[in-house]
């Protein structure tokens, strides 16, 4: 598309005291006609010496994942053979989605013929966003005119959370000894049902895992040594329902939620098993079948982002009911929820209890720290004393689920976004060394 440049436009007004001389003096109308062709041949020069459409290539690199918090950018390539003209061009991306607005960014030709720019994205918040159109305009060598024309880009970016934090806590447990066991065919006595090897019997070990027979035939006493079974299948299932939006130290509980899970799945990972992943509130929002390897990593990422924050109530009866019927085999169901008072977690309860005939449930519920913190002060004003009471009979209520929640068999894990995650892995760690799948 061709438009007119403020400097053309300045020199048609230019050119209206002269059309009013005209009025005037009747021997001027020769200089009019003679302005106006002049504008209209620079006009058309200015068109045909600029660069033309089909001389330009364009060329987009965008990511197809970002992560919460962290810039990234759009690689724009402005290639022209054989254009030597120094031109500058304009380029403004579209953007459908939460990110923050891209300035107009201004890109120029070299001698060589091409051009090379940045496009900063940084997200506002977790989800998916289409790149739609990149919009070029650059103007003609005398600037009279400027040629547009638009780019189709037609990514869907996903926005994940940042796993910086994640891959830090993961790290740091690794260190730990007791992460090595299940990842490695560690030889922990008396751990693990899963045969290994036979070794001669010393004082010390287990007089339990003597293999008699074996014994007899070698005429000396061996033992059996096991180790921990891997290939288990976990799944994550994350709650996306209203109570998930509360904001927990600036973060919302859902992403709270997501980056524990990512932690779990990625030790999960590490030891062998299968990770899954599935959301819900009022109807299932997701499922990702468990698979092995670093790649599912990956794929958790992709998925953790379609994850929206949902107004809809969670309706356990049947999130728990489609989930039962996609697994197949007995499987590690983590419950990543939180919720407000014991009447309404009823169902939850019952839910939760169902499930647990099954497959091996833990119940990770997301606590706001300020509870305890206003339950455990001193208040010095009645409306103190008031908030304290309330703070104190919520925190009891919590306990009564809690503990009704293991008297039926499920591993419960409560505790504040910061301290949620190390005992979550414990207790996961703990269910490998106890074979308890």
């Amino acid at each position: 598309m061709l438009r007119p440049t403020r400097n053309y436009l300045l020199a048609i007004m230019a050119g209206l005291p002269v059309s009013l001389g005209v009025i005037f003096h009747a021997d001027m109308w020769m200089l009019w006609v003679g302005y106006v062709a002049l504008l209209f041949l620079l006009g058309g020069l200015d068109v045909i010496l600029a660069l033309s459409k089909s001389q330009l290539a364009v060329e987009v690199d965008a990511p197809r994942i970002l992560h919460l918090g962290e810039p990234a950018n759009i690689d724009l390539t402005l290639r022209a053979p054989g254009w030597r003209a120094k031109t500058m061009v304009e380029a403004n991306i579209e953007i459908d989605g939460d990110v923050r607005p891209v300035p107009i960014t201004e890109l120029s030709f070299d001698g060589a013929g091409s051009a090379f720019c940045e496009l900063s994205l940084e997200p506002e918040r977790r989800g998916t966003f289409e790149v739609g159109k990149i919009h070029l305009r650059w103007p003609g060598p005398m600037g009279l005119f400027t040629r547009t024309t638009s780019v189709d880009v037609g990514r869907e970016v996903s926005v994940v959370p940042n796993i910086i934090a994640v891959r830090r806590a993961a790290i740091r447990l690794a260190s730990h000894n007791t992460f090595l066991h299940g990842m490695k065919q560690q030889k922990y006595i008396g751990d693990g049902t899963e045969f290994d090897a036979l070794r001669e019997y010393i004082p010390g070990l287990n007089i339990r895992d003597i293999n008699w027979r074996a014994s007899a035939r070698h005429r000396k006493l061996l033992c059996r040594e096991n180790r921990c079974e891997r290939n288990h299948r976990v799944v994550l299932a994350i709650d996306t329902g209203h109570l998930m939006r509360e904001p927990l130290e600036g973060v919302p509980k859902l992403d709270h939620a997501i980056n524990i899970g990512l932690l779990l799945g990625y030790m999960s990972l590490k030891v062998g098993d299968q990770v899954g992943l599935f959301g819900f509130d009022s109807e299932p929002r997701g499922y990702l079948e468990p698979q092995p390897g670093v790649r599912t990593m990956q794929r958790l990422l992709e998925q953790s982002a379609r994850l929206d924050y949902s107004t809809h109530e969670t309706n356990f009866t049947l999130a728990l009911a489609d989930l039962a019927n996609k697994l197949r085999r007995r499987a590690i169901v983590v419950v990543l929820t939180d919720f407000n008072d014991p009447i309404g977690a009823e169902l939850m309860v019952d839910n939760l209890t169902w499930l647990a005939k099954r497959h091996l449930v833990i119940f990770a519920a997301i606590r706001d720290p300020t509870l305890d913190e206003i339950a455990n002060s001193n208040p010095d004003s009645l409306e103190a004393v008031n908030r304290a009471v309330v703070a104190g009979d919520m925190r009891r209520d919590r306990e009564v689920v809690i503990t009704k929640l293991r008297r039926r068999g499920i591993f419960c894990v409560d505790g504040a976004p910061s301290e949620i995650s190390v005992e979550l892995i414990n207790r996961y760690l703990e269910i490998h060394r106890r074979e308890l799948v």
